[in-house]
């Protein structure tokens, strides 16, 4: 990339550094592949003011996750410049600074990486010498116990011994990010061994550790080994519990869309079913005024027919006055048509008498109709009235509905998560602590089993060193007393040859007396050291039954903590199990409470349905009693219709009499005269 290589010549410029061509040849090689992102200084030996401007260069970089720095034998001061600028960087997940013999700084500089960087995956710093600073290592622990984001950490051949092991152990206790670690050939042995068995028992992160090469006994590798299966099978187990979680809240979401759904199609349904009653009161409103409107066209007709027939009954007043004055002028010809005049006065009294009792039917029509209008107009307010009470009670019902039923399922929601919580709680802590119980005890019984045979195998040892020092301090006394009594027997045979051959053998005597004297102080010596060994076996064997008592001692003490650890256990699984019979308890009263509010519910939409029944029963018999009144509306006009016809046949019939009348009297014949 041509920009990353004019950079890193301009960061070279500011701090008038000459660029150094590996680097330029690294920028150069990664311009021909725009996807690589791998910085690869492996083995190029860098300067001070060079790590100084690379630390600029990946402060501000973006491109590069991966940073190869091995072999490149950093100073003290280049390592900490350049991992200075690293501080800052976030894309860079791998760094690897194999075989720089960093020590007290660049530990430091290290662990300051590590508490200000957030994206560092995996970091290698084989073959340095970080264990041999202790105030250093210490620092970098430090920074790797605050970090939370670090998964792979390569330590092998740093030099670090049981100290660092412990400041590493405290590490791993704070730390729970790491899942890999790798601690090959250092020199750690056996405390360390046990810190890191402490440490790892805590850690709950780390899957992998590799100890090869530390001095440390099998017994403390195998523990390790199953600390860290203990780990791998709970990071398993979690895995599947979040993967159960997750189904489980996508089927609690698939139920709330459900429920969801099927609460929009009630209120759809609801909206529906109002929609249907505006509707079908806004038709029986028009269908009442359209009767309103027939009834005041009959009524109209109704007075139009009745004044017609006060005008008729006028002009029939007035041709019984011209009748009467006729009557005075032709009292000749009264009496020649008396029966007729009489036959006529009796019809037209019974045609007034059938005129009025038409009337006063037809008044007696008009009034029913009203009154049917008043009572047809009651009917229909009070089904209003009804239908806006039913309309208020739907209302509360949906309100009081929706309530429950968003409070039921946020107390549904909440209570299956506090069981599920509470149900993974008690069985995580369950089987830790059954797990636990049951290492421990395993891990103890081996121990004292191991203890106990090796004990058991030094004593018989010991028994035989004895009995073997004891043969052989009898076999060295046997020797000396022998050797003495020979002694005494060839003194005492050359004092007596001396006696005899004193003056002859004189220089021989002398000779063989001196050999005889250092003869003497080897054996005297010899005796003396073998005297010495006896009590130094002696001293070995007193401080042997010391420490095999010391050990009885222990292996009653480790007893009585492991009797004293079960019952610590078992007290403490009775208290758990008596919260988790609590807590189910409580979740039973919970379940009864949503047991009685899904009951509730439930007669809730029964009641409603009822409810939407009759008022369809009661819609279905509104419009049967509006289409009876049709049909009794429509009967009236038909008869309204027939008695107009009627009225009209007969004020027709009466007025061609009256005229048939008028023409055929007397009186006709006269009126020309005149």
């Amino acid at each position: 990339m041509e920009e990353l290589r004019r950079t890193y010549l301009r960061l070279c410029k500011e701090g008038g550094v000459e660029p150094q061509e590996s680097v330029l040849a690294q920028l150069q090689e990664s311009r021909g592949t725009a996807s690589r992102s791998r910085l690869d200084l492996a083995g190029q030996s860098l300067s001070v003011d060079t790590c100084a401007v690379l630390g600029r260069f990946l402060q501000k970089d973006t491109l590069f996750t991966e940073v190869v720095l091995s072999d490149c034998m950093l100073s003290e001061e280049g390592a900490k410049l350049l991992l200075s600028g690293l501080c800052s960087n976030t894309t860079v997940k791998v760094l690897d600074l194999k075989g720089n013999n960093m020590k007290g700084t660049g530990a430091e500089a290290v662990g300051k990486l590590l508490v200000r960087n957030k994206v560092l995956r995996r970091l290698t710093l084989e073959w340095n010498a970080l264990g041999m600073w202790e105030e250093g290592f210490s620092i970098f622990c430090d920074g790797l116990g605050s970090n939370s984001c670090l998964m792979q950490l390569d330590l092998r051949n740093n030099q670090i011994n049981h100290q660092g092991a412990a400041e590493l152990a405290i590490a791993l206790k704070r730390n729970g990010s790491l899942q890999e670690l790798d601690l090959r050939w250092n020199n750690m042995g056996l405390l360390g061994g046990r810190a890191l068995l402490e440490a790892v028992q805590k850690n709950r992160s780390l899957l992998q550790l590799e100890l090869a090469g530390n001095n440390i006994p099998s017994d403390t590798l195998k523990a390790l080994e199953q600390s860290l299966g203990h780990n791998s099978d709970r990071q398993s187990t979690l895995r599947e519990s979040r993967s159960r979680a997750q189904v489980l809240c996508k089927e609690i979401q698939n139920l709330k869309d459900e429920k969801g759904r099927q609460f929009l199609s009630l209120l759809d349904t609801i909206d529906k079913q109002r929609d249907e009653m505006g509707q079908n009161s806004r038709t029986s409103s028009l269908r009442l005024g359209q009767l309103q409107e027939a009834l005041n066209e009959r009524t109209s007709a109704v007075n139009s027919l009745t004044a017609k027939l006060q005008m008729m009954e006028a002009a029939l007043a007035l041709a019984e006055q011209k009748v009467h004055a006729l009557g005075e002028r032709l009292s000749k010809a009264e009496a020649e048509k008396a029966e007729i005049r009489e036959q006529q006065c009796w019809d037209m009294t019974r045609q007034q008498e059938d005129s009025v009792s038409r009337e006063t039917r037809l008044q007696r029509d008009v009034h029913s109709l009203t009154e049917q209008n008043m009572q047809l107009k009651n009917k229909l307010d009070e089904a209003e009235r009804k239908r806006k009470s039913q309309q208020d009670q739907i209302f509360e019902l949906k309100q009081e509905l929706t309530n429950s039923t968003a409070e039921l399922k946020l107390r549904l929601c909440q209570a299956e998560e506090r069981l599920e919580i509470e149900k993974r709680r008690s069985k995580q802590a369950l089987d830790d602590m059954e797990n636990l119980r049951q290492k421990e005890v395993d891990h103890m019984t081996r121990h004292l089993e191991e203890t106990e045979r090796t004990l058991q195998d030094r004593v018989i040892r010991l028994e035989g060193s004895r009995i073997q020092l004891e043969e052989e301090l009898s076999r060295a006394k046997a020797a000396s007393v022998t050797e003495r009594a020979q002694a005494e027997e060839e003194l005492g045979k050359v004092r007596a040859q001396v006696r005899l051959e004193e003056q002859q053998h004189l220089s021989g005597l002398e000779e063989k007396l001196r050999v005889l004297r250092q003869s003497r102080d080897e054996s005297q010596t010899h005796c003396s050291q073998q005297k010495q060994s006896i009590a130094e076996l002696q001293a070995r064997n007193s401080q042997q039954c010391l420490e095999m008592d010391g050990l009885h001692r222990r292996i009653e003490e480790l007893q009585q903590e492991v009797s004293r650890k079960e019952q610590e256990k078992v007290a403490e699984l009775n208290r758990v199990k008596v919260e988790l019979q609590e807590q189910i308890g409580h979740l039973q009263v919970e379940r009864t409470a949503q047991g009685a509010l899904r009951e509730k519910i439930a007669a809730l939409e029964r009641e409603m349905k009822v409810l939407g029944s009759n008022h369809r029963e009661a819609i279905l018999d509104k419009e049967s009693e509006i289409s009876s009144l049709f049909e009794k509306l429509r009967l009236r006009e038909a008869e309204i219709h027939r008695i107009r016809e009627d009225e009209a046949q007969r004020a027709s019939f009466l007025q061609n009499a009256i005229l048939a009348y008028v023409q055929g009297s007397p009186l006709s014949h006269y009126s020309p005269k005149k």
